[in-house]
């Protein structure tokens, strides 16, 4: 048992931290896809304190939590960057605005964002902890998880966690699933913003669920340059689409179009966001909607397309 761990964090911290060639293979590996789908991470370097903090922030954000209003469904909101570059910490903290604000979640939104010191980290054990805590703040009958993630990604891995060189991670398809399934959390709706991010689908589809991804199973997304105030895919979706007093459908539809102009202008091969909806989940969402404010905000940031440069492709998952 220990060696299989051993080497599964090994793999994780080559494939993370760097491998050169040979990533891709590491990539496909029996022993990646288990770490993944077991939500293994793993921290290195980090002092005493490190770990005081993120026990306290943690506890911070849990106590801030309201409970929910018997007979009004409420909306828990949970964002988080799993990657410590600034464009994941910078779409994370505007998303969690724009996500509160929509949907009402004034002292239900809780943010985790690696590389921050006011936030926790977005590892797999905080997210895990956080849906736990949320799930038991819920109505699980009546409330909703609106779950909002943005990092890298691979069609093996799902989404991974890393933290410069002291945090590697990655949580998969199956894990998530495995997650909000098991705490009971049937209305969801969760937006992944990462490369080849349609992997999740099958795992977190239900009927009263709501899955929104960047890119299909097979397509990298764009957009993700450390420089960057936006993904391609967080810009078009949370900082357009969503600030409008429109339904989640044309929201979803006039994101995948801007992205699609973007993309046929920097000659990109389509990402092909996914949507998906169970046939339960207008029950709720149209609900939540009707409350949701009837002025549009103002975009922040500067615009995706405008501060990206034909992306180099990089090995396995450190694509996007």
């Amino acid at each position: 048992m220990y060696s299989w761990l051993f080497r599964t964090i090994s793999y994780g911290l080559f494939l993370l931290g760097g491998g050169g060639d040979g990533s891709e293979a590491q990539a496909q590996s029996a022993g990646n896809v288990i770490a993944a789908e077991k939500g293994i991470s793993t921290q290195s370097g980090h002092d005493a304190g490190w770990y005081l903090t993120q026990h306290r922030l943690l506890e911070r954000s849990i106590a801030s939590l309201k409970s929910q209003r018997r007979g009004v469904i409420d909306a828990y909101v949970v964002v988080v960057a799993l990657d410590g570059d600034l464009v994941f910490q910078r779409e994370a903290r505007e998303a969690a605005k724009v996500l509160s604000r929509r949907y009402g979640a004034a002292g239900r939104t809780i943010l985790l964002a690696t590389g921050t010191t006011d936030n926790p980290a977005g590892s797999p054990a905080n997210i895990t902890t956080i849906l736990a805590a949320v799930a038991a703040k819920m109505d699980l009958d009546e409330d909703v998880l609106v779950l909002y993630t943005t990092s890298h990604g691979s069609d093996k891995v799902g989404i991974i966690y890393k933290d410069g060189t002291n945090g590697f991670g990655m949580l998969g398809p199956r894990r998530l699933g495995h997650i909000v399934n098991g705490l009971g959390i049937k209305r969801r709706l969760v937006m992944i913003s990462a490369c080849y991010s349609g992997v999740f689908i099958p795992h977190l589809s239900g009927e009263e669920s709501i899955i929104i991804t960047a890119a299909s199973p097979v397509r990298t997304s764009f957009g993700c340059s450390p420089g960057n105030d936006w993904t391609f895919f967080g810009d078009a979706l949370v900082n357009h689409a969503l600030r409008t007093p429109q339904s989640l459908q044309a929201a979803t539809r006039s994101s995948n179009e801007l992205i699609s102009q973007w993309e046929k202008k920097m000659k990109l091969t389509p990402s092909e966001p996914q949507f998906s909806i169970g046939a339960k989940a207008d029950i709720w969402l149209k609900q939540l909607e009707a409350r949701m404010p009837k002025k549009q905000t103002a975009l922040v940031g500067t615009p995706a397309i405008d501060s990206e440069t034909l992306p180099v492709a990089v090995a396995g998952p450190t694509k996007r």
